[in-house]
């Protein structure tokens, strides 16, 4: 980088190990072969990315005159051998069809050559790209990654992500330990299948035990937990040992934690703190050996200063916390989603299902508001609707096939590059390239960038708009 100078950044640098900011480009989806695996690609060290078909998929690296190339190759018929190429004009990626025959397309839209932001969605045949813009990165982490080279991952730990696959990792060593975990998310994005993973990884060979804290009465939350004796109350006609007995040896699982009402959480934060139980209607306690995991939507921290929640029962379960992103800033790893749920959808014939580009196409670009729980439902009524044809545009929701009508970042007609996308100045391509590095440094932080910058914070939002940045993305 040139022509500017690098304040200090409270007389911090960047820790060596840290994960720096990375242009990727995944292999999200091939519509013929979704149970293919994904891919990504880093571009940090390339000047070139060469895609065509090939007899089977495939990876060539050349140095040639100092100019840095990939060649990537994939079995897609309707891919011409030379289809596409990206290049890195002035510090930012540009997409440009190759003079294939079936043409090459950035968000629906067919193209001659555009400068790629953040997110596009780029399609060769029935092959669908994802570009990202800054992926945070280890210098020890692959360069270049194939889903299958991931092994036997635990299911809901998997992903192409390596933020998130660093996170993942972590878990897996929590796994193992008694370390109560807290799996933060929105609705959907598959807390249980996350628990149920560190469960299994965990080696306890007691039962995994759900309990949806929000779905019982107050009145019956205790029962539920704790059990209760024969004639306790009014229709106890039998002895019933509870949720948390129920669970010894291996794992509860409290889903949303934060609607524990406050009595059931006195009572529980006992159990957690003796590691025993009384059942309702009994005055012997029962030992149990009880590992955690809770998961929330909510804010557990402003729950405890609102006084929602005890103090001591969010130290208690709070060992370890990770948080599970929404399905929408985790597109990458969509397809990687899609094959999953297709082979516990059709376990006798995954291998068959296929989609048409324009089913493809709208997954790929809705926002999936409700998360993997929503891509669920719509694959399995998707695949009933087909039969034995290929997923097909109609077959999918209306919301999910409006995908396709939003507006989306695209190319001008006829190919031109979009006005805000077009080359940059090689000052503009620096600070660019400034921001997006202490973007990611300061967490999205737009006052903490303005502060190392000197500038003032409607001039970082001013550069955040027209460089087409997301801060978002890199918290």
């Amino acid at each position: 980088m040139t022509g500017i100078t690098l304040p200090h950044s409270d007389g911090r640098t960047r820790v060596p190990g840290a994960a720096a900011p990375q242009p990727h480009l995944f292999l999200a989806l091939e519509a013929d072969r979704p149970l293919a695996p994904s891919a990504r690609y880093s571009l940090a060290r390339l000047d070139a990315l060469l895609l065509g078909r090939g007899g089977e998929r495939a990876l060539e690296r050349t140095d040639e005159a100092g100019v840095r190339q990939l060649r990537l190759r994939f079995p897609d018929r309707w891919m011409s051998g030379s289809h596409a190429q990206l290049t890195k004009v002035l510090g930012r990626w540009v997409v440009e069809d190759a003079g294939s025959k079936n043409g090459t397309f950035v968000n629906g839209h067919k193209i001659q050559n555009v400068v790629l932001a953040d997110g596009d969605l780029v399609e060769l045949g029935h092959t669908f790209f994802l570009y990202r813009d800054a992926v945070p990165t280890l210098d020890e982490e692959p360069e270049h990654l194939e889903a299958s080279a991931l092994g036997r991952t635990a299911p809901g730990l998997m992903t192409m992500a390596p933020d998130l696959a660093r996170e993942f990792a972590l878990l897996g060593q929590v796994a193992r330990s008694p370390v109560a975990v807290v799996i933060r998310g929105d609705s959907g994005t598959g807390k249980e299948l996350v628990a149920r993973a560190v469960h299994a990884l965990s080696g306890r060979p007691g039962a995994f035990v759900a309990m949806n804290c929000g779905a019982l009465p107050d009145t019956l939350v205790e029962t539920e937990l704790f059990g209760y004796r024969k004639g306790a109350f009014s229709g106890a006609d039998e002895d019933r040992p509870g949720l948390i007995r129920a669970a010894d040896r291996g794992t509860l699982f409290l889903d949303e934690i934060g609607d524990l009402p406050a009595p059931s959480q006195a009572a529980f934060l006992r159990v957690l703190q003796e590691q025993e139980v009384v059942p309702v209607g009994s005055t012997k306690p029962v030992r149990v050996d009880l590992r955690l995991c809770a998961a929330t939507h909510r804010d557990l921290e402003q729950m405890v200063a609102g006084g929602e929640l005890r103090p001591d029962l969010f130290a208690r379960v709070s060992g370890f916390t990770m948080t599970l992103p929404p399905l929408r800033a985790r597109r990458e790893d969509l397809g990687l989603i899609v094959a999953a749920l297709l082979r516990r959808l059709v376990p006798t014939g995954a291998d068959e299902v296929t989609f048409s580009c324009d089913a493809a196409r709208a997954l790929l670009l809705y926002g999936w508001p409700l998360n993997v729980r929503e891509l669920e439902k719509c694959l399995g009524a998707a695949v009933v609707l087909a039969g034995r044809e290929p997923v097909a545009l109609w077959h999918l929701p209306e919301p999910v096939r409006a995908a396709l009508n939003a507006p989306v970042k695209a190319a001008a007609p006829g190919g031109a590059p979009r006005a805000a996308d077009r080359p940059l100045s090689e000052d503009d391509a620096d600070v660019r390239e400034q921001l997006v590095a202490l973007l990611a440094e300061h967490h999205g932080n737009i006052s903490a960038v303005a502060r190392v910058m000197g500038k003032a914070r409607m001039q970082i939002q001013r550069w955040v708009k027209r460089f087409s940045l997301d801060p978002e993305q890199y918290r």
